[in-house]
């Protein structure tokens, strides 16, 4: 579920002895967005170990969310609009 950018940043992350501030200046950016980065890092690892997620294309849509690639409400319409295929297609399956 880690991409090799994320595992990287875990590597660096761990070489700098967890020094946010040393971690910016290693990549050339803000305090803050390492800080960003890093949460949503904890956010996917969250969601990898998590037992809540129903399944892999919740598991993924939760990931991209956490990546910053849409925003919550985008999140909230793929999950349902996956949910009601999803039972479509189990109520299909018990039709003889």
């Amino acid at each position: 579920m880690l991409s090799d950018e994320d595992l990287s940043f875990l590597k660096r992350f761990l070489l700098v002895s967890g020094s946010l501030k040393e971690l910016a200046q290693a990549y050339g950016i803000s305090y803050p967005t390492v800080r960003l980065r890093l949460d949503r890092l904890i956010e996917k690892v969250k969601i990898a170990d998590s037992q809540d997620v129903a399944g892999p294309f919740e598991r993924r849509a939760r990931a991209l969310f956490a990546d910053g690639r849409f925003d919550v409400e985008t999140l909230r319409v793929l999950l349902a609009s996956h949910g009601e295929e999803m039972e479509g297609r189990d109520e299909s399956d018990r039709k003889p």
